[in-house]
C-alpha cells in the first residue's frame, strides 16, 4: 500500500501538520489490519509517555556495523532514523547524556524529578530503536541545564575516554556523531570526542529544540567552525517518512503535542529540495570528511 504524502506548501503551507497526522494515521490503520492478519513483518511499539501502540514493519539489518553516539535519547532517532529505516544496517547506538530534567514544558508536572525524567527518557530510547532492531550503550552522563555555557575540558576528556572503550569494544563498526549543527554544548562535545576517536560521518542534528539548528547564527556559526572541512550528502528517505514519523512519536516527552512532530519531516522536504543531488522528496543530510 501506498499513502500519497503531504507536501509542505502550495496547498498545505498552512495545513501540513494535520496533513501529516492524517497520512500517518492511515498508514497506521494499514499496518494495524496486517498485523492481526498474523503478519510477522509487523512489530508493535509502545509509546512511553501515552501509552499508545504504534506499528511498524520489521527492519533486517545488513552489511557493515555501525556504531552511533547520540548525546540524547533522541537525537539519532530526530535526524538520522530515516536513513536506517531505509537501509538498514547493524546498530549499535551510544547515548552520552542520559541523566535528565528536560521535557516538554506542558509536561513538567507530571515528571518532577530527575529519576522520573530520566526513566521516561530511557524508555522512549530503547522504544524508538527497537524499530531499528538496534543495541543500546548508555553511558549515564547527566546533561547541560540552561543557561548553557561551554563544557569543560575534563569532561571532554573522560567522555572521550568512555567512548574509546566501546569504539574499541566494535572494531569492524563505522563510527557515526552529530555534525553539531547546534550550539548545544552537549552536542559539540560528543562532535569533538568522536573526532577524536577518528570518525569521518556525521548527521545533521536537528535536536535542540529552541532554534532547531536552522537558525541562521546557528548554520553561520557551523560554517565558520568547520569551513570546507564536512562535505554534505544526502539520502533519500522519501519510502520511510511516515514510518520514521512513527519512531519519533516514541519520544512523546520532548515532542509534545503529537501534530508538532511535523517540524523535522518538513525540514526533511525542504533538504530534499533545496539540493538538486537528491531525487526524492524527503531527505536526511549527512556530513563526510574526506580521507586523509
Amino acid at each position: 500500500m501506498t499513502v500519497p504524502l503531504p507536501v509542505p506548501d502550495a496547498e498545505g503551507i498552512y495545513t501540513f501538520p494535520d496533513d501529516l497526522v492524517r497520512a500517518h494515521q492511515e498508514w497506521t490503520d494499514h499496518l494495524v489490519k496486517r498485523h492481526r492478519a498474523h503478519d510477522d513483518h509487523i512489530i508493535e511499539l509502545m509509546a512511553p509517555h501515552d501509552g499508545r501502540p504504534y506499528f511498524i514493519e520489521r527492519r533486517l539489518p545488513a552489511g557493515r556495523p555501525v556504531l552511533a553516539v547520540e548525546p540524547h535519547h533522541d537525537d539519532f532517532a530526530l535526524s538520522a532514523s530515516g536513513t536506517f529505516l531505509a537501509r538498514p544496517r547493524p546498530l549499535t547506538v551510544v547515548t552520552v547524556f542520559t541523566r535528565s530534567t528536560s521535557v516538554h514544558p506542558a509536561l513538567e508536572n507530571a515528571y518532577t524529578t530527575e529519576a522520573a525524567v530520566s526513566g521516561l527518557r530511557d524508555r522512549e530510547g530503547a522504544a524508538a530503536l527497537a524499530a531499528l532492531a538496534a543495541t543500546r550503550v548508555l553511558l549515564g552522563h547527566k546533561d547541560a541545564d540552561p543557561p548553557y555555557r561551554s563544557y569543560s575540558q575534563d569532561r571532554l576528556e573522560r567522555i572521550t575516554d568512555e567512548l574509546r572503550e566501546v569504539v574499541d569494544a566494535h572494531p569492524d563498526a563505522e563510527l557515526l556523531a552529530p555534525a553539531a549543527v547546534t550550539r548545544h554544548p552537549d552536542h559539540l562535545l560528543v562532535h569533538e570526542a568522536a573526532v577524536r576517536l577518528g570518525c569521518r560521518w556525521f548527521w545533521e542534528d536537528l535536536a535542540f529544540w529552541s532554534t532547531y539548528a536552522l537558525a541562521g547564527c546557528d548554520q553561520h556559526l557551523f560554517r565558520a567552525r568547520t569551513g570546507p572541512a564536512l562535505i554534505p550528502e544526502l539520502v533519500d528517505i522519501s519510502d520511510v517518512i511516515l514510518d520514521k514519523a512513527t519512531v519519533l512519536r516514541m519520544h512523546g516527552s520532548q515532542m509534545y503535542p503529537a501534530r508538532k512532530m511535523y517540524r523535522p519531516i518538513r525540514h526533511a522536504w525542504t533538504t530534499a529540495a533545496d539540493l538538486l543531488s537528491c531525487t526524492g522528496t524527503y531527505a536526511e543530510r549527512f556530513y563526510r570528511t574526506e580521507s586523509p
